[in-house]
């Protein structure tokens, strides 16, 4: 009797799936601050993003879920780390557990598919953009650094007092009283940061300013929704344009017109 040998199969390699349609939101993670210079020799302070493993996980749509929206992760997690429900969100679309998740409202969620790259050629230079993340915590902190208040006089033999918190009020101290507390650790935003660069071989964005968070912190990084307004020239000043205009278009209409 012939002896068959079975051959394993090679193990197949997954293809890559294609870059997520433009999203203009991205998660990113601190790296630091430096400056760089533009073409006038002037040198700007820039903060350095980077979002190379950002990743589509899940899609949400209107007939499932009330809303349109994309869940974005970065980074890697360990597997001891992630909770049961957790690992089964990121199992069920063939993913390894990200560091990070943030989810983004979009009008269509068309063309997106979990595990899509998500990717920084989104972005040009000159885009505005507001970035959110954790703040860096400052701990117990007094209420002139905390609230900046002004502190008490510095006069008349109070050493003591430059930065206490003053009166707290009549009767009782009321709900929302502003005093010394604890200070940082909280989400924050900054908004209308300009993009000065965006490197796709180094997966960066150079973005002018600072953004909330340590270094190594994930922020998210998305169109602004308050943008700049074009600015109105004052009326008086509209008036004085108008009125130096208006010799030279008199000295350029030809004779003989009226």
């Amino acid at each position: 009797m012939e002896q068959k040998t079975l051959e394993t199969p090679a193990a197949a390699v997954p293809a890559e799936k294609p870059l997520a349609p433009p999203l203009k939101a991205i998660l990113a993670t601190k790296i630091g601050m430096t400056r760089v210079y533009n073409a006038s020799g002037e040198f700007i302070a820039v903060t350095v993003l980077e979002a190379d493993s950002c990743r589509v996980v899940q899609v949400k749509t209107q007939a499932d879920h009330g809303y349109e929206a994309v869940q974005l992760g970065l980074g890697k997690a360990k597997v001891k780390n992630v909770t049961k429900p957790e690992l089964g969100h990121f199992t069920k679309v063939n993913m390894t557990p990200a560091r990070w998740l943030r989810e983004f409202r979009i009008p269509k969620t068309e063309g997106f598919l979990p595990g899509q790259a998500v990717a920084v050629e989104q972005f040009s230079i000159g885009d505005s953009v507001d970035v959110t993340g954790v703040t860096k915590g400052k701990g117990f902190a007094g209420s002139v650094k905390r609230h900046r208040f002004k502190g008490g006089p510095k006069t008349h033999g109070q050493s003591d007092r430059w930065r206490a918190p003053g009166s707290s009020g009549r009767e009782r101290v009321w709900p929302g009283k502003r005093g010394p507390g604890h200070m940082g650790a909280e989400w924050g935003t900054v908004q209308r940061l300009e993009v000065v660069s965006v490197d796709p071989a180094q997966h960066l964005i150079l973005l002018r300013g600072s953004v909330p968070g340590p270094d190594g912190a994930c922020v998210s990084v998305y169109q602004t929704t308050r943008p700049r307004r074009a600015k109105k020239m004052p009326a008086h000043a509209a008036l004085k344009k108008a009125a130096k205009a208006a010799p030279a278009k008199a000295a350029a209409k030809p004779a003989g017109k009226k």
